[in-house]
């Protein structure tokens, strides 16, 4: 494998990592500050998707960007109204929402399960336009990446630290304290879903018109994805200010994403993927938990060899 290669690869990765981020951050606010572990990201992410696509096609690339948010915003809000108003538990009603998403994105598509973009103007390619001629011009994908990053670890960042985000953060870590403050829980959790899913239609959104198509299969596995990124971002940068946190759950999807793009690179077949998803996220979550009972572990194998060569 020449420089080229592992340079190409690097870029590919970065460059979805990046993407795909979005969602990450997205579980960042939902499952870190919030404490819900929202599993309608799957379902949410295709409506970005599709919501996006639809859009750009009529002609509004730019438009596309901020409707596929309302609707992530609608699906939060939905989401947030079973839990908190109906009473359906927070696994549940992500799965309810998940599962009736399938049937409102084959709506949007207009009853098929895939669009094609290849003719349609798109943010990449208006940013492709706008660096012609210059040294960014062959990396107009990872601009527009990095400028929508850039923006969202941004306004996290500010949105977390103020009066509002402070509330969402402590209604994650002690709801029943934050209820005799007289902080209204059931709108902390409906603006921190509405949020979060916010960001994750856009990622679904910039994702298809990066892959200039969108199909109703887009957002399938992203939930586990973006947990097993934000578990290696938690490793990688766990502690610290939210932005140090947030920077840090970028780089996790980025070691993902570099992780799926090498296991491709050497021919895995593509129905392994989701097997080295679940792989990651198992050695992310039993690593820490492992690292701190080693020093046992090892005191225990010292221990019975001493045992075997006393006899």
């Amino acid at each position: 494998m020449d420089i080229t290669t592992v340079l190409s690869l690097g870029q590919t990765a970065l460059e979805l990592g990046l993407i795909c981020s979005l969602t990450v951050l997205a579980l960042f606010l939902s499952y870190s500050m919030l404490n819900v572990c929202d599993l309608s990201t799957d379902g949410c992410f295709t409506l970005g998707a599709t919501v996006g696509a639809v859009v750009a096609i009529v002609g509004h690339p730019l438009l596309a960007l901020p409707a596929a948010m309302l609707a992530g915003v609608c699906s939060g809000f939905v989401t947030a109204l079973l839990q908190t108003r109906m009473g359906v538990d927070s696994l549940l009603s992500g799965i309810i929402v998940n599962t009736a998403l399938y049937s409102i994105n084959i709506a949007v598509m207009g009853g098929s399960s895939l669009l094609n973009m290849n003719k349609t103007d798109t943010v990449f390619s208006l940013m492709k336009d706008l660096l012609e001629g210059t040294p960014l011009a062959g990396q107009y994908k990872l601009v527009v990446a990095l400028i929508a990053v850039a923006a969202v670890v941004a306004v996290l960042t500010a949105f977390l630290n103020t009066r509002l985000g402070l509330s969402i953060r402590a209604t994650g870590n002690n709801p029943d304290m934050v209820r005799a403050s007289s902080i209204n829980t059931v709108f902390t959790t409906t603006v921190g879903l509405c949020v979060a899913n916010a960001f994750t239609g856009l990622s679904g959104c910039l994702l298809a018109q990066s892959q200039k198509s969108a199909e109703i299969n887009i957002g399938t596995g992203m939930v586990t994805i973006a947990l097993a990124s934000l578990l290696i971002g938690r490793t990688i940068l766990g502690r610290g200010s939210i932005l140090t946190r947030a920077v840090g759950v970028v780089l996790g999807s980025f070691v993902f994403r570099l992780v799926y793009t090498v296991a491709l690179r050497f021919h895995m077949p593509a129905f392994m993927l989701k097997l080295v998803s679940s792989v990651i996220v198992i050695l992310a979550i039993s690593g820490p938990y492992l690292k701190r009972q080693w020093p046992m572990i090892r005191r225990r194998l010292a221990y019975s060899r001493a045992q075997k060569g006393g006899r």
